[in-house]
């Protein structure tokens, strides 16, 4: 693990190759793609000008996707740092490219916000994204999530955020694993249930664990305002917050 790439690279590698595979083991992960798009319209309708999105983690492009058809008057820039998984959103989002919605980044999170001007983008989204980073990796990104956006600027975020109550967030990491297993040994597909058990563990590690208490005051402590957890699906949640204007 380099300086320059402080965080989990897991999906260089099988998990990267075929990470759609999620939407067997993980149906909520889906779902909470299609909610944060749905979110993302919901800011974007009735803008005179077109909506600037910066999207983190953009992996296969499945919540790229969401974004794009559900919020038809903007424009996406996709970060993602692992080509593996940039170049299937690529191919699989090329029309979008092409008709100038979509633009990539193959940057890590934090190089690419930092490099984006202070009060460019009107929503910073992502999924399944920001859990993956060291603890103090993703306070840096926070921080520049909220100086790229503008003021009245919304962050949306669908991802794991550990439960407070640690005996619920067992019983709800073990009912996911569970599930793994049930998806994955059905197909015989022992090899990738390895890799999503072992990346669970980085997952649930102390310098990695997103837990909702610390997740929400760390936006606080950016600066967001009207800091909202407004889904959860057991370990799954839909985050919202707002730069307030002024």
């Amino acid at each position: 693990m380099s300086a320059d790439n402080p965080f989990d690279a897991m999906f260089s590698g099988v998990i990267g190759r075929e990470y759609d595979m999620l939407k067997l083991i993980c149906p909520f992960a889906a779902e909470m793609s299609r909610l944060v798009g749905l979110e993302v319209a919901d800011f974007c309708r009735g803008r005179d000008t077109t909506p600037e999105v910066v999207e983190l983690g953009g992996g296969t492009g499945i919540t790229t996707l969401a974004i794009l058809s559900a919020a038809e008057n903007c424009r996406v820039l996709s970060v993602d740092s692992e080509p593996t998984m940039q170049n299937q959103a690529k191919q699989n989002l090329q029309d979008w490219a092409n008709q100038g919605r979509l633009a990539f980044s193959g940057q890590d999170a934090l190089s690419a916000l930092r490099d984006l001007p202070e009060h460019s983008a009107d929503v910073v989204a992502s999924a399944y994204t920001l859990h993956n980073f060291e603890a103090d990796y993703r306070r840096q990104v926070m921080a520049e999530i909220y100086r790229v956006l503008k003021p009245g600027g919304k962050f949306v975020n669908g991802d794991r955020y550990a439960l407070d109550d640690i005996d619920e967030h067992t019983q709800a990491t073990q009912r996911e694993v569970a599930g793994y297993f049930r998806a994955l040994i059905g197909i015989d597909r022992l090899d990738l249930l390895e890799h999503w058990i072992i990346h669970l563990f980085s997952d649930e590690s102390e310098n990695h664990v997103m837990r909702e208490s610390v997740a929400l005051a760390q936006m606080a402590e950016a600066g967001f305002g009207r800091i909202q957890l407004k889904r959860r699906i057991d370990v799954n949640a839909l985050v919202t917050a707002v730069k307030e204007a002024g």
